[in-house]
């Protein structure tokens, strides 16, 4: 069966995802939603109606199920109903509308993907030089180094991906996950629910956080209840409030209603792919920063920070191309044309 995973009716609410990638490549627990597809059902998954009709020669094909991409399956709702729905309507699965639901959901799908990935399996051996409290709760996966840090997984587990590095000094209260190539920096100190994607760097103090792929918090300061896109850098010393002063309810920014949406008690940094800030920025609570900015200057930040923003001005189309290049060959990689094409549209609309 072919399952394709459908953008039209969700991505406006997701801002700053979304746009450069389909939602179905967010990052929610250990997995992106496209990949827990793939996992929980063994069948073919499109991540969204545009990749669907480019591998097909017939135009007229249907997709055996069409599903809004903001759904997170899960195993336990699959094996209930086979597919036999278009729709899930169970409380075993949950949606996200929000950008900030990326985070507030992101312990329970730590927990749900680290079931998904570990049973079964058995982990690589704890180094000795680390001192664990519920070991049993801990997956190391092949080639991840683990060296003089402790590890917490009581509460929830902890996941290290393939070549991942816990440098010394780590101290990690789950649920936390690392994915493949990630590196959590000496002495960093993380809470539950972290996530660090592929290719991420941690450092200082992070908690209930989502990186979602090749993106740095390398060095002190506090990153808390956020969600950062590919490619983001936060300069050394960079931090952000994620509680009011007042203990009152936090109102972020929600692009499609062009207005501020209140989402709970807390939210910390919600930031675009491509984007970055100084070392020293200071961040108020729930501050959105759309896509490929350059965040820097006196004081605060503005709470909403429009894409293509460079300081106060307008980033030009080929600085954003340069910059991006050399943040990518940092990481060994490069730009692709279909990259500059996608973000050329978005800077021209």
């Amino acid at each position: 069966m072919k399952i394709v995973l459908n953008d039209t009716f969700v991505s406006a609410g997701l801002y700053p995802f979304g746009i450069i990638n389909p939602v179905s490549s967010i990052r929610v627990g250990i997995l992106t939603i496209k990949e827990k597809w793939e996992r929980i059902t063994g069948h073919t998954v499109f991540e969204s109606v545009e990749s669907f009709l480019n591998s097909v020669n017939d135009k007229n094909e249907k997709p055996g199920l069409l599903i809004e991409s903001n759904i997170i399956p899960t195993k336990s709702w699959w094996q209930q109903h086979n597919g036999e729905i278009t729709q899930p309507g169970s409380e075993i699965v949950k949606s996200i509308k929000h950008a900030c639901q990326i985070f507030q959901l992101n312990d329970w799908a730590i927990r749900q993907d680290y079931d998904l990935i570990t049973k079964g399996r058995i982990s690589q051996l704890i180094s000795s030089t680390n001192k664990t409290i519920a070991p049993e709760n801990i997956f190391i996966e092949e080639g991840a180094k683990v060296e003089h840090s402790i590890i917490n997984a009581s509460i929830g587990p902890v996941y290290i991906g393939k070549n991942a590095e816990v440098m010394e000094g780590c101290m990690i209260r789950g649920p936390f996950a690392m994915c493949e190539g990630a590196v959590l920096k000496m002495g960093a100190k993380v809470y539950g629910a972290t996530t660090l994607g592929p290719y991420c760097m941690g450092g200082g103090e992070i908690k209930n956080s989502v990186l979602t792929g090749y993106s740095n918090k390398a060095h002190d300061g506090y990153l808390g209840d956020s969600v950062l896109g590919e490619w983001c850098n936060l300069g050394a010393g960079t931090s952000n409030s994620n509680i009011k002063n007042t203990a009152g309810t936090v109102k972020l920014w929600e692009n499609q209603t062009q207005s501020y949406l209140p989402v709970g008690l807390k939210a910390g940094l919600i930031m675009g792919d491509y984007s970055r800030a100084a070392i020293n920025t200071s961040f108020n609570t729930g501050t959105v920063v759309g896509i490929c900015c350059n965040v820097f200057g006196e004081g605060f930040p503005p709470k909403f920070i429009s894409d293509f923003t460079w300081g106060k001005e307008r980033y030009t189309f080929a600085k954003i191309v340069e910059d991006i290049n050399n943040w990518k060959q940092l990481k060994n990689k490069t730009i692709t044309d279909k990259e500059i094409i996608i973000l050329k549209n978005l800077y021209n609309q």
